[in-house]
């Protein structure tokens, strides 16, 4: 088994500026609120992720940001920039740079799934043990983890990024490149409110409410609703 030196989770994270994050869940409770809601979901990630805090680095967009991130989430979490146009190219870079510093199993996530905890980026380090890409498939046909035990930047290549077509293309170019590969168990990503709802029902600690002054104002909640929310039981600070 690889030393635990030799792992590394990237964390892709981006400037919380609102209409350049949660695009999606703006069109339905405005561009404050889903700001509101990115920043949180950043800060609900690292809590949950704290356990592998020597193993991760923070991968930030835009570069000139990564100060104003440290300064946000604390100095002690590394940082270092996204570099390339798409998507697909910063992945590779990350993953590429991850493998040159000598890392021997990789594993890049995002924020949108604030849900995901140590023990699902134990179980991906331990089947890479065994094949060559793990990926963790969402519920819209993407996917919300994807370890490496190899460099594969032609896996990143010609995919359709944003659409359902994801998995299934990053599934079929790793065929194609002769890797095998496993999935973990399905999950999803905060893009919509219905997802939003989910994840404040599922995590009492997530840190919003309904009556958080932005999403109550843009009536992001119906009355009932609120007051389910404000009947749960809360976690301690």
């Amino acid at each position: 088994m690889p030393d635990r030196d030799m792992r590394r989770l990237l964390i892709f994270v981006k400037e919380p500026v609102p209409r350049q994050v949660k695009t999606r869940l703006a069109t339905e409770i405005g561009a404050e609120a889903a700001c509101h809601v990115y920043r949180r979901c950043v800060e609900r990630t690292l809590e949950r992720l704290v356990a592998l805090r020597g193993e991760i680095t923070l991968c930030v967009e835009p570069a000139e940001a990564m100060g104003r991130l440290q300064a946000w989430l604390g100095s002690a979490w590394p940082v270092q920039p996204q570099r390339g146009a798409t998507l697909g190219e910063r992945l590779a870079d990350a993953t590429d740079s991850a493998f040159a510093a000598g890392m021997r199993r990789v594993i890049v996530i995002g924020t949108d799934s604030p849900w995901l905890d140590h023990l699902r980026i134990e179980e991906a380090f331990s089947a890479m043990e065994r094949t060559d890409l793990v990926l963790g498939p969402t519920e819209d046909g993407g996917y919300y983890l994807v370890g490496l035990a190899k460099s594969a930047p032609g896996l990143f290549h010609g995919i359709s990024w944003s659409t359902s077509q994801v998995l299934d293309q990053t599934l079929a170019a790793a065929r194609a490149s002769g890797m095998t590969s496993a999935l973990l168990p399905e999950g999803y990503d905060i893009d919509r409110l219905t997802e939003l709802q989910r994840w404040m029902k599922e995590d009492p600690a997530c840190g919003l409410t309904p009556a958080s002054s932005l999403l109550y104002n843009r009536g992001a909640f119906s009355v009932e609703e609120r007051r389910l929310f404000h009947d749960a039981p809360r976690a301690q600070p």
